[in-house]
């Protein structure tokens, strides 16, 4: 048996969540799921033996035209027969080729939310797809916990999840060896719901000190170190960059620090340990709100840059799942949190700021906030002796442009490691296209007064932002993550409620835990 158990801020009801054989007759929960494939019909294996059971209901919704297994459709049945469940909710899985398990994390949300206004306690969900069956497994319990939570904080009127039991079967699977994929699962659900409760909270309440706050709560729970540097050591530090951004506001930043150490005695004596130097650094934009500064945003939809926090609580939510699944190697989570406002202290068009290693920013537009305490953090990480350097920010509207809510950009100096992050995005169900980074579009950030300028202007906006970051990472290998499209959906999914999307957490974590396997791999080759 595996206990979801909630953080600080989570949803108090804790959800327990068990594997169970497949077989259909022997799931007695309220209500069992059942995927269904579009070519499917009454007289097909598990479905045709869905319609014997409840006397012809199945072909009933199907020759009705109610029900045809396409992507999204769901339907209830109350009339269950021989069933030991009270009711039947059928999910349309549309082309059984192209079911893959991250997919099904998406049916499995959106099975769950067909059910959060009907006060259903239990739920079992017969899994059914492509891939092996620990794989399947993981991605309902993932799906199960992200379509569960709602974006309503502070609706007192708003229903509560009634939803206390999850039974996880897979076809083709006698229900043995799922435990760890069910505890992975509910690691990934509950860091990706972290980190959007994170980005849902209103700026008033996520400020940058309640940010560290709400970090340093998680560091303890998780046995992770942290360090929170406020302004007088930033400022004595040399954190010019990010100073400049927070000068407008009455809110004082923060550099959160968390540290995730596997220690010795989680490895064995022959293979690799902290020595060997290997070290992950995740890298998350924190401005806890974004009015543009100066160069002010209109007004129209400005309430949704509260969400330009989301990179940061990507990497808090990736620190929490890393700590919990204890990969042997390294990981630093460095979030700079502030607020960017306009005020008579504030930082200004043609000002130039000093960065953290010496460089000299010119500023062009005030807008182009988050890459400036990009700067500063990614070159705290390359102070800090880091192999690789990843950052995931809410950077630009041009990638929003580009590839819409669909894919995140990716762009960076190290091939494999982009290659990398594209695959555990893939593993994820988080969609990301590596776009250029030619040395040419260069030229469109160089100054003729400082050593590089913080905004190219609109062409190739989103590869510009990242150039000017990779002035920053020097020779270590880095990656940036451009999640400006998929870090907050506007109107509610099928499987997930309105707000911010925890994007980036689970492709964090697992890009973590496949380094570390290739890390030790490596050490026990060379034995």
């Amino acid at each position: 048996m595996v206990t979801s158990t909630p953080g600080p801020h989570d949803n108090p009801v804790n959800m327990e969540i068990q594997p169970a054989s497949p077989d259909i007759r022997a799931l007695t929960e309220e209500v069992l799921v059942v995927p269904v494939f579009k070519s499917e019909t009454p007289r097909d294996g598990l479905i045709g033996l869905l319609d014997s059971l409840t006397g012809g209901a199945i072909a009933d919704v199907i020759n009705s035209g109610e029900f045809d297994g396409s992507d999204s459709q769901t339907v209830f049945l109350h009339r269950t027969g021989e069933l030991a469940c009270r009711r039947l909710l059928l999910c349309g899985a549309g082309n059984q080729q192209s079911l893959s398990a991250a997919k099904l994390s998406e049916l499995a949300g959106t099975a769950v939310r067909a059910i959060q206004n009907t006060r259903t306690k239990g739920l079992a969900f017969l899994a059914r797809g492509n891939g092996l069956p620990a794989n399947l497994a993981q991605q309902v319990v993932e799906g199960v916990l992200i379509g569960r939570l709602s974006s309503a904080l502070y609706d007192s009127s708003a229903d509560k999840p009634q939803l206390e039991r999850l039974i996880v079967a897979v076809e083709g699977s006698e229900g043995d060896r799922l435990e760890l994929a069910i505890e992975t699962g509910r690691i990934m659900g509950e860091a990706t719901n972290l980190a959007r409760q994170f980005g849902n909270e209103p700026s008033n309440v996520m400020t940058p000190a309640e940010m560290a706050l709400r970090t340093e709560e998680i560091a303890e729970r998780e046995a992770l170190r942290v360090e929170v540097l406020g302004e007088p050591e930033l400022r004595q530090k040399g954190f010019g960059a990010l100073l400049a951004v927070s000068s407008g506001s009455a809110e004082p930043p923060r550099l959160i620090i968390l540290d995730y150490s596997p220690g010795q005695h989680h490895l064995p004596s022959e293979q690799v340990d902290e020595a060997d130097g290997e070290m992950i650094a995740l890298v998350g934009k924190g401005v806890t709100f974004d009015s543009g500064g100066i160069s002010i945003k209109p007004a129209a939809t400005m309430d949704e840059m509260k969400f330009d926090m989301c990179g940061g609580a990507a990497v808090i939510g990736a620190m929490q799942a890393v700590a919990r699944i204890k990969p042997r190697i390294r990981v630093l989570g460095i979030i700079p949190a502030c607020e960017n406002m306009p005020s008579g202290r504030s930082y200004k068009p043609g000002d130039v700021v000093r960065g953290l290693g010496g460089q000299t920013i010119e500023v062009i537009n005030t807008d182009a906030e988050g890459r400036l305490i990009l700067s500063d953090a990614i070159t705290y990480a390359v102070q800090r002796g880091a192999s690789a350097i990843i950052d995931a920010a809410t950077l630009t509207g041009t990638c929003v442009v580009a590839l819409g809510e669909i894919r995140a950009g990716v762009m960076g100096t190290d091939g494999r490691l982009i290659e990398e992050l594209i695959s555990a995005g893939e593993q994820s169900g988080e969609r990301i296209w590596r776009l250029p980074l030619d040395d040419r579009y260069g030229e469109q950030i160089s100054s003729q007064i400082a050593d590089i300028k913080n905004d190219g202007g609109r062409p190739a906006g989103a590869i510009t932002a990242a150039m000017f970051l990779k002035a920053f990472a020097g020779q270590t290998p880095w990656a940036h993550l451009d999640i400006a499209g998929t870090a907050w959906i506007n109107a509610a999914k099928p499987f997930m409620a309105k707000g911010a999307t925890g994007f980036g957490v689970r492709t964090l974590a697992n890009f973590v835990l496949a380094r570390a396997n290739t890390v030790i791999q490596a050490t026990v080759d060379c034995d």
